[in-house]
């Protein structure tokens, strides 16, 4: 339980993770605390902890801060669920990858990170729903998917982003895809690899469909083929930014969507595993507000 610490800026990181810095968050304190603002830290010690803080109704603070990667946002976003009034959310972008950093145009220094905190500026955080879990970045189908699930957290927390690239070599060449049954505001159509989307960008600085996390609304990218030819070819387009106008992509906006197969596929949130199919998505009316620069 945390005690009402009203007026407090309250940051939450977890020592354990890729890409942790101690000294940024205590700088980050240190310039805060300069500006007038009460500034607490605290390193989780068990997993699930920051969804724990966050679903207290007794948290009272005047800004949360997380300072970590997209999957602890979206654990914030999860236990924020269950509280009657979230307060501020602000991010430190850690963690092997941090889109949402990309999306906000957030500082990365603790000097102007301080200031944002101070300054107050908020916008809306849109968030869509899948089987009932909120996602603030995607939510997807196949294979990235499996790579997030066969990825080894040692790998992982040793390489980073390598880890992935290391994972999706090693199981690229030996998958049998399976078709996913996609079905878009009751039109249905077909694939190999199915994210819905609520940010612009997807696997770091790529933007994959319009609009982004503080616009309302989602957008379902549908890739027709997976095998390792048409993987380049979508790979190629989506560096270039064309991935919309690729031969057998399909990006169309949508409000509720099913992703389902005959044999359970590989699923993911916001960069963490997440069972399998079938997948039920929605887009919510519901916001957390955000700082931002």
């Amino acid at each position: 339980m945390v005690r009402d610490t009203a007026g407090t800026v309250l940051i939450m990181a977890n020592p354990t993770s890729g890409g942790y810095k101690a000294d940024l968050l205590d700088n980050v304190r240190k310039h805060l605390e300069d500006l007038g603002h009460k500034t607490v830290i605290r390193l989780t010690r068990h997993a699930g902890e920051i969804g724990e803080i966050c679903a207290d109704p007794n948290l009272r603070v005047k800004t949360l801060v997380i300072a970590g990667g997209d999957g602890s946002i979206n654990e914030a976003l999860n236990g924020f669920m269950d509280h009657p009034a979230p307060p501020p959310l602000a991010v430190i972008p850690f963690g092997t990858a941090n889109v949402l950093a990309l999306e906000l145009s957030l500082p990365r220094n603790a000097r102007a990170i301080a200031q944002m905190i101070c300054a107050g500026k908020t916008a809306p955080l849109h968030y869509g729903l899948a089987n009932g879990r909120p996602f603030v970045l995607m939510a997807s189908a196949g294979f990235d998917a499996e790579v997030v699930h066969a990825v080894p957290l040692s790998l992982k927390r040793r390489l980073g982003k390598l880890a992935y690239v290391l994972t999706a070599l090693r199981i690229g060449l030996s998958r049998k895809a399976t078709s996913l049954d996609i079905e878009l505001d009751g039109e249905k159509c077909s694939g190999k690899f199915a994210v819905a989307s609520n940010a612009r960008h997807y696997g770091g600085p790529f933007v994959i469909c319009p609009g982004g996390a503080t616009d309302s609304g989602l957008h379902m990218l549908v890739l027709e083929r997976d095998d390792p030819w048409s993987t380049l070819r979508y790979g190629i387009a989506l560096v270039c930014g064309r991935i919309h106008k690729a031969h057998g992509a399909l990006v169309r906006p949508f409000t509720t969507a099913t992703i389902a197969a005959r044999e359970h596929v590989a699923a993911q949130v916001d960069g963490d595993p997440f069972g399998a199919t079938p997948l039920e998505i929605r887009q919510t009316e519901r916001t957390v507000p955000v700082l931002v620069p």
